[in-house]
């Protein structure tokens, strides 16, 4: 079972909890997906670049994916978004904020994780609630966020995933976090030295998402 240790503030440390399940037993898989696939592009604990991201190695689950780019201190904008995004927000989310999908009460605590992200370098896993309010049901999620640097080399970009569990119902679903888990960069065991291909990267055009079931599409790479 895929187990997280501790949260980085001390709290949670030698705490074994299992992160493979939402609690109706959902697989959290395209999480594990993106943190296995950004793991192997680590060089020993040096931040991947977001040029190295490339949506082959996503394919299946681009729909909960997306690109984040710093904008300011703990303030981050969706620069590229898949389908199951949209479907929460009820709207195109590019160019949006990260904390637009966190109620008031949390966005202090969102930004100040999205911060430690940039800053430290770390990983970070958010538990997300969605009360069952106003004719919606409770609606559980979970979001990793996933450090990149940009071509300029300074950590400024962040490649995440967030997948929800329930019926998404009347939008914009905004969430509460009662969970987060930070680990710095340099806890994280790295693979072996290893050659990668990398070719397209995950580029950021102009075009608009305009219906929910739209993807990800893979295109010529640029710079950021």
């Amino acid at each position: 079972m895929k187990t997280f240790f501790g949260n980085g503030s001390g709290s949670n440390i030698g705490k074994i909890v299992a992160m493979d399940r939402f609690a109706s037993g959902r697989s959290l898989s395209p999480l594990r997906q993106a943190e296995a696939y950004w793991t192997a592009l680590l060089t020993g604990d040096s931040v991947p670049m977001r040029s190295q991201v490339d949506p082959r190695g996503l394919e299946n689950i681009l729909e909960y994916t997306f690109i984040l780019e710093r904008i300011a201190p703990c303030l981050a904008r969706f620069r590229l978004a898949g389908s199951h995004l949209s479907k929460l927000a009820g709207m195109e989310v590019r160019g949006m904020p990260l904390t637009a999908f966190f109620e008031p009460s949390a966005r202090t605590q969102v930004s100040d994780v999205l911060e430690q992200v940039f800053s430290r370098p770390a990983v970070a896993e958010l538990g997300m609630i969605s009360a069952g309010k106003l004719g919606r049901t409770r609606l559980q999620a979970r979001m990793i966020l996933l450090p990149l640097k940009s071509d300029l080399g300074d950590i400024s970009r962040v490649l995440g995933v967030l997948v929800s569990d329930g019926v998404v119902g009347a939008t914009p679903r905004r969430f509460t976090v009662p969970d987060t888990r930070v680990r710095p960069v340099s806890d994280i065991q790295t693979p072996q030295e290893q050659s990668l291909q990398v070719s397209a990267g995950l580029a950021e055009d102009q075009s608009e998402f305009k219906r929910p079931g739209s993807h990800l599409r893979l295109v010529a790479s640029r710079d950021d």
